[in-house]
């Protein structure tokens, strides 16, 4: 995506609990990237998505739920929030009425002279639209009838948002932000895993929004770095499985694969390590993401670090490093993302020439290169030719004496010299010139 693209402006959306706040803003999104319970206060966590309305993009700031007696952390966020904003959305009730902590609110919002529009939900009948007008009394303007349920309303609310914005301000995340695949067989755990992520770090906007069974974009940072979390549905590898809408949800976690830069590989280690995780992994590589093995319900799982890292080595070409996790005790979870960004680092790294050239005598020296009659094979030099992933191109005498095992020996040994595990290495064995 271009630095270059601009957001019309901040939208926070604040409200009670139980008034649909929820409701509308997956309306408005046109997502279920937020919460919707019937319980009070399920939706806990301030969640920022960038929604679009007639071309116009602009950025979604959905909080928790308001208790004004609350001294928690999410009731400091809402009040951030709102000071971020360039428009605020008060959502109340329109059946219930004017409430006393909708009076609190409507007061907290006119000190912080913000525009506010009063938006009143739940109207889901059109003849239902004069109790709107009761709102008026909270001197904050015109009150909007919507149903965040049915969508009524919600067309011209939305044309208002967008006429009441700058127009311009905030830059949407930038090419050099790390893109994460998360891939796994269904069940594993992987909207846990982003759950528990989103809830420790901070989101900056969701750019994709989609239903469960499609790839839903999520940024976050993490120690001064940006991440592009790329949650897809369950990768099934047998074809009999692949049909109809999960089909279609292969098809698009493949295509956040190719798009990624790290791919995720969610196993859940209470169940051990199956054929069909190491095929998953196997999908990661040919995308040539870099791949980083992630264990998923490590607080309950009965494996060893040493089962573990002699199974991958043994049946994966990439060797991918592995990080432990939990999303339920939160065990690992900055540690995953470190090892993210440590990954990232290598797969855009760049080797020198001279350093190469280095390793190539090395080898030479280590093991005798195959040979065919009176021919024997020789690494002249080599030099990376790309990054992301990177790729080297070797000289040699001649390209037919390469035999499929000494290649592999050769891009194992790159990649345990260079430090690549889990970094797809391509090498082009060519004809010195």
């Amino acid at each position: 995506m271009s630095t270059e693209e601009q957001l019309a402006g901040t939208v926070a959306v604040v409200g009670f609990p139980n008034v649909g706040k929820s409701t509308l803003v997956n309306r408005l999104t046109q997502s279920r990237a937020a919460v919707v319970h019937e319980s009070p206060g399920v939706t806990r966590d301030r969640k920022e998505l960038v929604t679009d309305w007639n071309g116009k993009r602009f950025l979604l700031i959905d909080t928790g739920g308001v208790d004004i007696a609350d001294t928690r952390p999410i009731t400091r966020s809402i009040a951030e929030a709102v000071e971020e904003a360039d428009l605020v959305l008060f959502v109340v009730d329109a059946r219930q009425g004017i409430t006393q902590s909708d009076e609190e609110i409507a007061q907290i919002l006119r000190e912080s002279r913000k525009p506010v529009v009063v938006v009143a939900n739940k109207i889901d009948d059109p003849s239902q639209e004069p109790l709107a007008l009761e709102f008026h009394r909270l001197g904050l303007g015109e009150p909007a009838p919507i149903s965040g349920m049915h969508g009524h309303g919600t067309g011209d609310l939305l044309d208002d948002v967008v006429e009441r914005l700058p127009g311009g301000g905030r830059t949407e995340i930038g090419a050099d932000a790390i893109r994460v695949a998360i891939l796994g067989r269904p069940n594993v755990g992987k909207s846990s895993l982003v759950n528990a992520l989103l809830g420790r770090e901070r989101v900056i906007v969701s750019e994709v929004p989609g239903t469960t069974r499609d790839a839903i974009d999520t940024v976050l940072e993490h120690g001064g770095r940006t991440f592009v979390l790329v949650d897809t549905a369950g990768l099934r590898r047998k074809r009999k499985h692949r049909q109809g809408i999960e089909y279609y949800s292969e098809l698009r976690a493949l295509e956040a694969a190719e798009r990624a830069d790290v791919a995720l590989v969610l196993i859940d280690s209470s169940e051990g390590i199956v054929e069909q995780d190491l095929a998953v992994a196997d999908i990661a590589r040919k995308t040539q993401s870099s791949t980083l093995v992630v264990l998923s319900k490590w607080d309950v799982s009965t494996m060893t670090v040493e089962d573990v890292r002699g199974h991958l080595t043994r049946r994966l070409r990439q060797r991918p490093p592995f990080v432990a996790v939990s999303a339920k005790t939160g065990r690992g979870l900055g540690r995953l993302l470190d090892k993210v960004a440590e990954l990232y680092d290598k797969h855009t790294a760049r080797v020198s020439t001279a350093e190469l050239n280095r390793i190539l005598k090395e080898l030479r020296e280590a093991r005798q290169p195959p040979s065919k009659g009176d021919r024997r094979l020789n690494l002249l030099y080599g030099t990376q030719v790309t990054t992301r992933p990177p790729r080297f191109r070797i000289s040699v005498n001649d390209p037919g004496l390469v035999t499929r095992d000494y290649g592999y020996w050769v891009e194992n040994q790159l990649r345990e010299r260079l430090g690549l595990e889990g970094v797809p290495v391509t090498i082009d064995f060519v004809r010195s010139t």
